[in-house]
């Protein structure tokens, strides 16, 4: 389910979504998810949501709860395209880019996906989708296991890699890649930038 709080009362109530979990477009409780992990909400009303185990980003009209498929489909692959006929794996997290596009950290592909809202157009953004940690512009950087994803508003990403133990800086304009903290070695030291003291655990944005 995607529910809302009320922050001045604390009152909860659905917005969309049921117990059971599944692929269904609808309104309100008719609508189904599967394993909802991150939402981003534009300046016109409406939530994107990431439905991971249904490799899907989802649109939800939050004055009438309608919620209905942006991108995406049921397959494990990795596609670029427009609407259904684009394949995600595992996406995990997404954010507003300074142009107001959706970026997603597609994390079964390790990539890092743009969505056009407008048109519906997806395409990769950074990353070789190799398991490892290299730096490097767009598809020439391999970004591992990515999940949280922020943007500064200022033209720039920054994104959580669970499997290098990273914080990842992505110029958005150049697709240009660098790591801007994390020595790669899994603990909870702090420190400066990627200096061998700098460590992560497991985390998110």
């Amino acid at each position: 389910m995607i529910r809302k709080i009320v922050v001045s009362t604390g009152a909860v109530t659905t917005l969309a979504g049921s117990t059971t979990p599944g692929y269904t477009d609808g309104k309100g409780n008719a609508a189904q998810f599967y394993y909802p992990t991150d939402v981003a909400c534009d300046r016109k009303g409406n939530l994107y949501v990431i439905d991971q185990n249904n490799n899907m980003i989802r649109k939800i009209v939050i004055s009438t709860g309608v919620v209905s498929t942006l991108a995406g489909n049921t397959s494990n692959r990795k596609a670029d395209g427009i609407g259904i006929r684009v394949h995600f794996t595992n996406p995990y997290g997404i954010t507003y880019d300074v142009a107001g596009n959706l970026c997603v950290t597609d994390s079964g592909n390790q990539r890092i996906r743009k969505i056009v809202i407008s048109t519906g157009v997806v395409t990769t953004l950074s990353s070789s989708g190799s398991w490892s940690s290299t730096v490097g512009m767009g598809i020439a950087a391999s970004l591992y296991y990515s999940s949280g994803i922020t943007s500064d508003g200022k033209g720039n990403l920054y994104v959580a890699y669970l499997g290098s133990y990273k914080i990842r800086k992505i110029v958005i304009s150049t697709g240009k890649v660098r790591t801007l903290a994390g020595s790669g070695n899994n603990g909870s030291i702090d420190g400066i930038g990627t200096a061998p003291a700098s460590q992560f655990h497991w985390y998110i944005l």
